[in-house]
């Protein structure tokens, strides 16, 4: 088998009974999935379906009530450590320092990772290239639009150059036109990392993802292509299809053929 083959088939993510508690409410519930390499992979759910939890169990920032997560092959229980140093995360909530400027946020995550100068130099430069942030590198973070907000705190989780990296509802709360823009970003990094994505726009999932899986009430309800899951619920839009695949759902973990896994 090619090198080439062998990196396409490589597990990125594998989740064992992963599930969240809070106190009387399961947040996340038995998650089963894999993600392979080089996948941009959508959680897509209404709000509260668990989504951000996963999110934040993968990436140390909750710990799990049960279960396992392994990124590529290191578990997030017992090798929290080794994780961090494969992720990069891009919160819900924009991660920037509002008071300082575009560069001077992207130097100190350089900071954070311990970079030399010279490689401080090239890191900012790279970013601010990739994500075109000539000319707002003197601004300050907390006077830019949502939109360019959220893609300065992209530029910064891909600065310690992750191997996973996550977007809770990159564009939550952003117009037609800077989300549109931020589709754009995102789509220059498919195929080039694992990518991770929650949304609950059924059109970004559409648009952007590889696969896709749908979760409600903390459960993995089914997965695949847009395709694939138009074609599991008979619908010709995707949207009809996640009303009904949500709306058929009984919540059990068998209630689909592939029992919430990835394969």
């Amino acid at each position: 088998m090619g090198d080439s083959i062998k990196k396409q088939t490589a597990e990125a993510i594998r989740t064992v009974g992963l599930t969240k508690r809070y106190k009387d409410l399961t947040a996340v519930d038995h998650l089963e999935l894999v993600v392979k390499q080089g996948e941009l992979f959508s959680l897509l759910g209404v709000n509260g379906a668990g989504k951000t939890t996963a999110i934040k169990m993968l990436s140390c920032l909750a710990e799990p009530s049960e279960g396992d997560a392994f990124l590529h092959g290191r578990s997030i229980r017992k090798e929290m450590a080794a994780v961090k140093e494969l992720i990069g995360i891009s919160p819900q909530e924009t991660a920037v320092a509002p008071n300082l400027t575009v560069g001077e946020n992207l130097e100190l995550m350089c900071g954070i990772h311990g970079f030399s100068r010279e490689k401080r130099k090239r890191k900012t430069a790279e970013a601010t290239e990739q994500f075109g942030l000539g000319e707002i590198l003197g601004k300050r973070a907390g006077k830019l639009s949502g939109g360019w907000q959220r893609r300065l705190s992209i530029a910064m989780a891909l600065i310690g150059e992750p191997k996973i990296l996550f977007l809770d509802e990159p564009t939550l709360g952003l117009d037609v036109l800077a989300r549109s823009s931020l589709w754009e970003v995102i789509r220059a990094l498919k195929g080039r990392i694992t990518i991770i994505l929650t949304t609950h726009y059924m059109e970004e999932a559409e648009a952007l993802s590889h696969r896709i899986g749908i979760m409600k009430d903390g459960k993995l309800l089914t997965t695949g292509t847009a395709g694939e899951l138009m074609e599991k619920a008979g619908k010709e839009r995707f949207e009809e299809a996640f009303v009904a695949l949500v709306t058929k759902a009984d919540g059990t973990p068998g209630a689909f053929p592939e029992k919430g896994v990835v394969r």
